[in-house]
């Protein structure tokens, strides 16, 4: 039913893009979702208070109260911070701006109306895109916006709305990625890799980091898992950087929207150049950082206390992400991310010493070969290198995962692991340390031929540390039925000569019954 509903929203939301661009488009719709989020959440707090407010059983209970004092008590600030909740003036409430939704003027009411709401709210200061007034749609198409806006969330109440909400902000930044293909991707990582990222770190508690957060997408899917797992919205602390202005707005309003509290930095910054979190420490890390990237470089990074395993190549940022993660771990922490196939095996301008730096320092827990396609912008084939400040477990140890056979086509050029497929994984990983999500212990493990082996570090030495997972798990077994190969070929062979005859009749049937129709060929 959500899916039906969430495919209906879009493709309304896309009928009314016209002509305009959707990288454009995008601020736009998911704009004023956020809008009508946070007013649907005021409303929800509003009318829990007023029931309240009239309960004498109720600590917030009223007395003798009289219709002037009730409405004045609603306006007071403290009832909605306190539970996490955006005051919105009256004047920015949703039902107000749908009222007005077919004036000429309403891109402008719009934009006040998130003015109003940044200045009574600080930490939505610089994070609501104010464009409407002067967006280029044509005459009508932003009301009609406005009106698909508002049945999100009709006929639920409370929680479920605001669940709603989430669920479709999110599938919406997905769609939005996909229309705008190899530009999406700077903003959105697809679902499945975030989630075995995650299913692997298994963060259930302490401080969650991403130095390139992008929408947020690895934080919503952290908070996923923890209530998966019987914890709560609050378990982890959500640290993030994110240098692209638009984007660091479209995070902060995806973790809003789920009720996570965050702290994107100051403003949106690089984060080599610009660290927002530079004494941070945390438990788990998780970046898809943008590949290869060759302008990274600044004078002021020499010599930068984060290169503890060497200087990164200036042509190539791969290993500054991968020492950064490192940095910002707290002794016991682990770190994931996402790297384009040649950073487990460069050699190039000192790459190949700093992983071997970091492999004999046994840094380097889990490797990940994934398949082609996974990606919105890129064909490039990627992999996960999950890493330990301090391995307590498995020391001396690497484990090799080739996943690279696993894998569904949702179309026809991109690929997505299946939940099983991401189970698979992750149980592999979990077995090997010896421990569960919630270290109970968990089956033993055992090397699968072709797709998982646990390798010592001095045999990744013998293989000059080249870190690519082909090199060690070896080919997948292949079942031995014990037939003779002379019998094999002469049963496959009368096999295709029965079929080929069949073949021959269907053709004569088929010009049969073409013919009686007059139809000769």
């Amino acid at each position: 039913m959500i899916e039906d509903i969430k495919k209906t929203l879009w493709a309304t939301a896309d009928k009314l893009r016209a002509n305009m661009d959707a990288a454009e488009y995008k601020h736009v719709v998911l704009g004023l979702i956020f809008l009508k989020f946070i007013s649907d959440t005021f409303q929800t707090r509003r009318t829990e208070l007023t029931g309240r407010f009239a309960d004498p059983s109720d600590d917030y209970y009223l007395q003798d109260a009289d219709t002037a004092s009730l409405v004045c008590e609603l306006e007071d600030r403290d009832y909605y911070r306190e539970v996490n909740v955006f005051w919105v003036p009256e004047a920015a409430r949703w039902e107000n701006l749908r009222a007005q939704a077919k004036q000429p003027d309403i891109g402008k009411r719009i934009d006040d109306a998130l003015t109003l709401i940044e200045a009574e709210n600080p930490k939505l200061k610089g994070i609501l895109d104010k464009r409407y007034a002067r967006v280029q749609l044509p005459d009508g198409k932003l009301g009609e916006l406005v009106d698909m806006v508002s049945t999100i969330g009709f006929g639920t109440t409370g929680q479920s709305a605001r669940d709603l909400l989430g669920q479709v902000y999110e599938y919406f930044l997905g769609q939005f990625a996909s229309a705008e293909g190899k530009r999406g991707g700077q903003f959105y990582t697809p679902a499945s890799i975030v989630k075995t990222l995650v299913a692997v770190m298994a963060p259930h508690q302490g401080q969650v980091y991403d130095p390139c957060c992008g929408s947020g997408g690895m934080f919503v899917q952290s908070e996923k898992f923890i209530e998966a797992h019987g914890g709560k919205i609050g378990d982890v602390s959500i640290y993030g950087q994110e240098s692209n202005p638009t984007t660091w707005r479209l995070a902060a309003m995806n973790l809003a929207i789920r009720g996570i509290d965050f702290n994107l930095g100051k403003e949106p910054a690089d984060t080599f150049v610009r660290n927002q979190h530079p004494d941070l420490r945390a438990d788990f890390v998780l970046a898809n950082p943008p590949f290869n990237i060759s302008d990274w470089w600044h004078a002021s990074l020499e010599g930068d206390p984060r290169w503890v395993y060497g200087t990164p190549p200036q042509g190539n940022a791969n290993y500054a992400w991968l020492q950064h993660i490192l940095y910002h771990l707290k002794p016991g922490g682990r770190g994931g991310i996402v790297l384009a196939n040649g950073s487990m095996s460069s050699s190039q301008n000192s790459e190949g010493d700093i992983r071997r730096a970091m492999v004999e320092a046994d840094k380097v827990e889990v490797m990940v070969a994934m398949p082609g396609q996974l990606f919105f912008n890129t064909q490039i084939p990627a992999c996960l290198w999950f890493l330990v400040k301090q391995k307590s477990r498995r020391q001396g140890e690497v484990l090799f995962i080739d996943a690279r056979k696993l894998g569904t086509m949702i179309s026809r050029v991109q690929i997505e692991f299946t939940e099983a497929d991401i189970q698979r994984i992750a149980d592999t990983v979990h077995a090997w340390r010896g421990v569960g999500e919630t270290d109970a212990e968990y089956a033993e493990y055992a090397d699968v031929a072709g797709f998982c082996r646990s390798v010592t570090l001095a045999e990744i030495a013998e293989h000059g540390h080249v870190l690519t997972p082909g090199r060690y798990v070896g080919a997948e077994a292949v079942e031995d039925d014990d037939e003779a190969f002379a019998e094999k070929m002469q049963r496959l062979t009368e096999t295709l000569g029965e079929q080929m005859s069949r073949g021959a009749e269907l053709d004569g049937l088929i010009r049969q019954k073409l013919g009686g129709l007059g139809y000769e060929f």
